[in-house]
C-alpha cells in the first residue's frame, strides 16, 4: 500500500503541475519537456508520440481546442470506442477532459461522459473546458482508478488514454474496471506496453511514472490481467513507439455478458 500511495503522490504532483501550467498559458513546451511519455529527454522512434498531436481534426469534434492542446495521452481512445448514443463512458484517469467531452458528443443527450481524476487542478480545468464546449452530459469525479467511485454494472464503456500504466496496482485498476462495466460491456483504451527486454533501470527509475515508461506492462502481463479479471476478446494493437523500451498500444476488451451483469 506505501508503493500505490508513493506512485499517486509522485503522479499527482506532476499532473498538478501541468494543469497550473496550462491554466497559465505556459504548457505548450511544459507538455513536452516534463511530461511526455518520451520523458524529459525523449527516446529512440518517440517522435510525434503523444497528447493533442496525435487527435486529427474529426476525431476531436466536441472536444474544443483547449481540451485537446492540455492532452497529455499516447493515443486515441475514442478513436476504437465504437461508442454509440444513450451509452455511459467512463474515463479513467480523465485530466483536462478531451476525451470525456468527446464521448459526450457521440453518446448524445440520452447518453453520459464521466471523466475520473484524482488530481483537483485536472478537475477544475476539466470542467472549465465543458462549460467553455457546452457540454452538459458529462460528469467529473474525483476519485482513484483502482476504488472507483461506481456502482457495480454501471458503465457501458471504459476509456483511458496513457493512465493506467500510471498506477502502481494496474491488475485492481483492470479487476475495477470489470466491476462497473455491464454484461457485455467494453474496455478501449489507450496505453504504454513495456518491450519485454526493458532494463532494470527504466523500471527502477521513479520520475519515469509520470513518463508512462517505468509502470507498463508487457503486452503478455496486460493480457493476462484482463483475462484474470474475466475479460474477453482481448486484442492488443501497437501503434507507435513512446520510448526505446516501449510503445503505445489501443486495448480492447469485453466483458462477458450474463445474468450477474
Amino acid at each position: 500500500m506505501a508503493e500505490l500511495t508513493d506512485v499517486r503522490k509522485t503522479v499527482r504532483e506532476r499532473y498538478a503541475s501541468a494543469a497550473r501550467k496550462t491554466a497559465d498559458g505556459a504548457y505548450e513546451h511544459a507538455r513536452r519537456e516534463e511530461t511526455s511519455c518520451c520523458g524529459a529527454t525523449g527516446g529512440e522512434g518517440c517522435g510525434t508520440s503523444f497528447g493533442a498531436d496525435l487527435y486529427a481534426s474529426e476525431q476531436a469534434v466536441g472536444a474544443g481546442e483547449a481540451a485537446v492542446s492540455a492532452s497529455l495521452g499516447c493515443g486515441v481512445p475514442t478513436a476504437v470506442a465504437d461508442l454509440h448514443e444513450g451509452q455511459t463512458v467512463l474515463d479513467l484517469g480523465s485530466g483536462a477532459g478531451a476525451d470525456v467531452l468527446i464521448s459526450a458528443r457521440r453518446v448524445g443527450a440520452a447518453g453520459k461522459a464521466i471523466g475520473l481524476d484524482m488530481t483537483d487542478e485536472m478537475l477544475q480545468l476539466a470542467r472549465a473546458n465543458a462549460r467553455a464546449a457546452g457540454v452538459e452530459n458529462v460528469e467529473f469525479l474525483k476519485g482513484y482508478i483502482e476504488e472507483i467511485p461506481l456502482p457495480d454494472a454501471s458503465v457501458d464503456v471504459i476509456i483511458s488514454n496513457c493512465v493506467i500504466n500510471l498506477s502502481g496496482d494496474k491488475r485492481r485498476v483492470i479487476a475495477e474496471a470489470a466491476r462497473v462495466l455491464v454484461s457485455g460491456g467494453r474496455f478501449a483504451v489507450s496505453d504504454v506496453i513495456a518491450r519485454e527486454e526493458m532494463d532494470d533501470a527504466t523500471r527502477a527509475d521513479m520520475q519515469q511514472w509520470t513518463g508512462c515508461i517505468a509502470g507498463a506492462l508487457t503486452e503478455r502481463q496486460f493480457a493476462s490481467a484482463l483475462a484474470k479479471a474475466g475479460f474477453e476478446q482481448i486484442e492488443i494493437r501497437h501503434t507507435h513507439a513512446v520510448h526505446e523500451h516501449a510503445s503505445s498500444a489501443i486495448i480492447r476488451a469485453r466483458k462477458p455478458p450474463g445474468p450477474l451483469g
